[in-house]
C-alpha cells in the first residue's frame, strides 16, 4: 500500500507543477460538465417552445345549414386557432401550404375540407358520416416535430370534437328540457297508460276466454239462424193454415150461433112442452088416487101413462141431441182454432205478434171449454130427468102385474108416482128457467167471445204473415254479420298470441323500467339547466393533475440521466488521455500499480463528479428536492463508475477501452434514461437490470424528486456491489492478466497504427 500511495502523490506533485498537465486535467474535469450541461439546457423546455413550429391551416368548408340555422363549422376552427398560442398557425390556401411544406418552410399542414361541415350535420340524418380534416406531415426535417404537430392537429380535433358535442348536446338537452315538462304534463295519463297495459295484461286470458266463447255462440247461433230460415217456409205455410183454419172456425161459429138461435126456441118449447105433461101426469095421478080404481082398466091407464112418459122422454132425447149438436160445434170450433193447433209459425217468428195470438188461442180455447161445461151440465141434468121419468116408466109398467098380487100397494105406488112426477116437472120448470137465464146468454156470450178472439187471431195472424219477409231478410242480415263476425274472432284469436306476447313485453319493461328508476326522477334529469349541459359535454371529464414527485420541467426531468452519462463520459476521457499503469514496473507489483493508479483516477473522478453536480444545482439552478444528497450520489456514482472504466483498462489495455465504449453505448440505449424501459426493445428490456446506469439514473432521480429510502438502498447496494466487483476483479487478477494483454499491446504497435 506504501507503494500505492507514492504513486498517488507522485502524480498529483506532477500535475501540480506541470502547468501544461494541470490544464489538461482542469480541462478533463470541467469537459464532462459541459457535455451534460449544454444537453440539459437544450432539452430544457421544449414542448414550451412549439409555438415556434410553423404548420399552415387551409380552410375550404363551405358550411351547411341544420334546422334552418347556418353552421360554418371551418370558420369556428379558424377563429379558434387564431386566438391559439401552441403553434406558429399559418392560414393560406392548399396550393401555397402543401409547397411551403414540401420545402421544409412548415412542419405541417391542416386542412378543412369543403364537406367538412355538411357532414357533420348528417348526425340528424339515419345515416351519419364521419368529418374528415386532411393532415399533412414533412417526416424528414425532424424526428420530434411530426410527434408535437401530431399533438397540435390532435388538438385542434379535440376542439372541433368537444365543440361540436357541446352543441349538438346543448340542442340534445333543450329538447330533453321540453320533453321533461311534456312527460310532467303528462304524467296522468302517462300513469294511467301503466294502468291499461297492466290492466290488459291481467284481463287477455278471460279476454281469449271469452272470444273463444264469442266464436263457439256464433257457430251455434249460425247453426240456430240456419234451422229457423229453414223453418221459415214451414212458418209460411202453417201462418196460411191458421188463417185458412181461423175463418173456417169462424164460420162454423157464424153457424153455431145460426143454429143455436133456430135451436133455442125449439129447445124452450120441448122444455115447456116436457114441464106441461109431467104437471098433466102429476094431475092424472092426483085424480086417480083420489078415485077408486077400476083394476080392470089397469092396463089401459098403464098404457096411457107409458104413453105420455115416452112422449115426455123423448122430448128430453131431442133437448139432448140439439145440446150435443151444441157441444160438438164447440168442439169443432175450439179443434179449428189456431191457437189451439200448430203454433209453431208464432214461435219461429219472433215478433210480439205471435205471442198475442197465442194468448188469444188460448182465451177462446178456455170461452169453448166453458161452454162445453155448461152443456155438460145441461146434460147432467137431462139425464137425471130421463132416469126419474123411465124410473116413472118402469114403475108405470109394473102397476098391471101389482094390480092383481099387491092391490094394496097401488095407492102407495100411485102416491110415489105422484110425487116423482110433481118433481119432475118441478125440475123441468127449473132446468128451463135456468136454461133461459143462464145457459142460453151464456152459451151465446161465448160464441161472440169466441168470435172475437177469431177476430183477433185473424188480425195477428195477418201481421206475422206481413212480417215474414222481414224476418227473412233480417236472418239473412244475421247471418252475413254472424260470418263476418267469426272472421273478425279467428282473426283476433289468430293475432292474440302475438298481442298476448307484446303485452306481456311492454308490461315487463314498464315493470324493469319502474324498478330501475321512478318516472319522476327521468322526468328531474330530464328537466336540467341545457345550458349547464352543454358546458358539461364541452368538456366532460376535468383533469385534475396531481404531482407525486413533482418535476419542474423536461431539463429537470433529463438532468439525472446526463448527470450519469456525463460521470461515465468523464471516466472514459481520463482513461483515453491518462496513463493507466506506471512507466516503471521493475519496483512494483502488480496489485500496487493497481491502485496507485485506482487512486489518481479516483481523485480526479470525484472532482469531475463534484463539478458537474454542483454545476447543476448553481449553475443551472435546477430545482431538486434534494440538493445535498444529489452532490453525494454523484460522488459514490463516479467512485463506482471510475472503478468499472479504470479496471477494465487497466486490466486488458485498449481492448479495456473498446469494452468502455461499448458499455457506453448499450447504457444509453438500455438503461431507460430518456424513453421508459418497457417501451424499448425486448434486447435492452433483458439487459437492463445488468447495467450500472440503470441504478445510477435511479439513484440521482430520487435525490431530484424526492427520496424512497428503500428504492435508494437497494440502488446503492447494487452499484457497490459492481464496485466491489470490479475492484476485487482487478486487484486478483492484474499480475495474471497484464502478461496476456502485454504481449497483445507489444503485437499492436508494431503494426505502426497504435500508439
Amino acid at each position: 500500500m506504501k507503494n500505492s500511495r507514492m504513486i498517488y502523490v507522485r502524480d498529483m506533485n506532477n500535475i501540480a507543477r506541470n502547468w501544461v498537465a494541470a490544464i489538461l486535467i482542469g480541462g478533463l474535469i470541467i469537459l464532462p460538465s459541459l457535455y451534460a450541461w449544454f444537453n440539459i439546457i437544450a432539452s430544457w423546455d421544449p414542448y414550451g417552445q412549439t409555438d415556434q413550429i410553423p404548420i399552415g391551416v387551409v380552410n375550404e368548408d363551405t358550411g351547411s345549414e341544420v334546422r334552418g340555422e347556418d353552421i360554418d363549422v371551418g370558420n369556428d376552427v379558424v377563429d379558434t386557432l387564431k386566438h391559439n398560442d401552441s403553434m406558429d398557425w399559418h392560414f393560406t390556401n392548399r396550393e401555397d401550404a402543401m409547397k411551403n411544406l414540401k420545402y421544409g418552410d412548415y412542419f405541417a399542414v391542416i386542412i378543412v375540407p369543403e364537406d367538412f361541415s355538411e357532414k357533420l350535420t348528417t348526425v340528424i340524418s339515419d345515416q351519419p358520416e364521419k368529418s374528415e380534416m386532411e393532415y399533412y406531415v414533412n417526416e424528414k426535417i425532424n424526428a420530434i416535430a411530426p410527434k408535437i404537430t401530431d399533438k397540435g392537429a390532435g388538438t385542434i380535433v379535440e376542439q372541433v370534437t368537444s365543440k361540436f358535442i357541446s352543441t349538438v348536446n346543448g340542442v340534445i338537452f333543450d329538447m330533453f328540457d321540453e320533453i321533461g315538462i311534456e312527460l310532467n304534463e303528462n304524467l296522468p295519463d302517462i300513469r294511467k297508460f301503466e294502468d291499461y297495459i297492466f290492466t290488459m295484461e291481467d284481463e287477455l286470458p278471460e279476454i281469449h276466454d271469452l272470444v273463444s266463447s264469442g266464436l263457439e255462440d256464433t257457430e251455434n247461433a249460425q247453426a240456430i239462424i240456419k234451422e229457423a230460415q229453414e223453418k221459415i217456409p214451414e212458418a209460411e205455410q202453417t201462418t196460411n193454415s191458421g188463417l185458412e183454419t181461423v175463418k173456417e172456425t169462424s164460420s162454423l161459429l157464424t153457424k153455431a150461433a145460426d143454429r143455436l138461435n133456430e135451436l133455442a126456441p125449439q129447445i124452450v118449447e120441448d122444455l115447456q112442452k116436457a114441464q106441461t105433461t109431467a104437471e098433466d101426469i102429476h094431475q092424472l095421478l092426483q085424480d086417480v088416487q083420489g078415485q077408486d080404481i077400476d083394476f080392470s082398466r089397469g092396463k089401459e091407464l098403464e098404457q096411457n101413462i107409458s104413453g105420455s112418459l115416452d112422449d115426455a122422454t123423448n122430448r128430453i132425447g131431442d133437448i139432448e141431441a140439439a145440446l150435443q149438436q151444441l157441444k160438438e160445434m164447440n168442439r169443432n170450433q175450439q179443434d179449428g182454432d189456431p191457437s189451439g193447433g200448430d203454433g209453431e209459425g208464432s214461435d219461429n217468428s219472433g215478433q210480439d205478434g205471435p205471442g198475442d195470438s197465442s194468448n188469444q188461442g188460448d182465451s177462446a180455447s178456455q170461452n169453448t171449454n166453458n161452454q162445453n161445461q155448461v152443456i155438460d151440465d145441461a146434460l147432467e141434468q137431462l139425464v137425471t130427468l130421463r132416469k126419474a121419468l123411465e124410473e116413472a116408466q118402469q114403475n108405470g109398467g109394473q102397476i098391471t102385474s101389482f094390480i092383481n098380487d099387491k092391490q094394496q100397494e097401488v095407492d102407495s105406488i100411485l102416491s110415489d108416482l105422484e110425487d116423482l112426477s110433481g118433481n119432475t116437472a118441478n125440475r123441468i120448470g127449473d132446468f128451463l128457467a135456468d136454461y133461459q137465464e143462464n145457459i142460453e146468454p151464456e152459451v151465446r156470450q161465448k160464441i161472440g167471445n169466441a168470435q172475437q178472439t177469431l177476430s183477433n187471431a185473424n188480425e195477428i195472424l195477418n201481421g206475422i204473415q206481413s212480417t215474414i219477409p222481414e224476418v227473412k231478410r233480417v236472418l239473412n242480415n244475421t247471418d252475413e254479420d254472424i260470418g263476418k263476425g267469426q272472421d273478425y274472432l279467428h282473426t283476433i284469436l289468430g293475432e292474440y298470441p302475438y298481442v298476448n306476447e307484446k303485452v306481456n313485453k311492454l308490461a315487463d319493461k314498464i315493470r324493469d323500467i319502474q324498478d330501475e328508476a321512478d318516472i319522476n326522477e327521468i322526468i328531474a334529469l330530464l328537466r336540467n339547466d341545457p345550458e349547464a349541459e352543454r358546458g358539461f359535454f364541452e368538456e366532460p371529464v376535468k383533469l385534475n393533475k396531481n404531482e407525486v414527485f413533482p418535476i419542474q420541467n423536461y431539463g429537470t426531468g433529463m438532468t439525472p440521466f446526463y448527470t450519469v452519462l456525463a460521470i461515465w463520459v468523464g471516466g472514459l476521457l481520463l482513461i483515453s488521455l491518462l496513463a493507466a499503469d506506471v512507466h516503471h514496473k521493475e519496483e512494483l507489483t502488480g496489485r500496487e500499480r493497481y491502485f496507485g493508479k485506482l487512486f489518481t483516477f479516483g481523485t480526479i473522478g470525484l472532482l469531475q463528479a463534484l463539478v458537474v453536480t454542483l454545476g447543476d444545482i448553481f449553475i443551472l439552478d435546477i430545482n431538486m428536492v434534494h440538493p445535498v444528497w444529489f452532490v453525494i450520489f454523484g460522488l459514490f456514482i463516479s467512485l463506482v463508475f471510475m472503478l468499472i472504466t479504470y479496471t477494465l483498462v487497466s486490466l486488458f489495455g485498449d481492448v479495456g477501452k473498446a469494452m468502455v465504449i461499448v458499455l457506453l453505448v448499450l447504457q444509453i440505449a438500455g438503461a431507460g434514461g430518456t424513453y421508459p424501459v418497457v417501451l424499448l426493445p425486448e434486447f435492452f428490456q433483458k439487459i437492463n437490470p445488468f447495467l450500472p446506469f440503470t441504478y445510477a439514473i435511479d439513484l440521482m432521480r430520487e435525490a431530484v424528486g424526492g427520496i424512497i429510502w428503500e428504492t435508494v438502498i437497494h440502488d446503492v447496494v447494487i452499484l457497490a456491489s459492481f464496485g466491489i466487483g470490479f475492484l476485487l476483479f482487478g486487484a486478483l487478477l492484474k499480475n495474471v492478466l497484464n502478461k496476456q494483454t502485454e504481449q497483445l499491446m507489444k503485437k499492436s504497435r508494431e503494426a505502426g497504427l497504435f500508439h
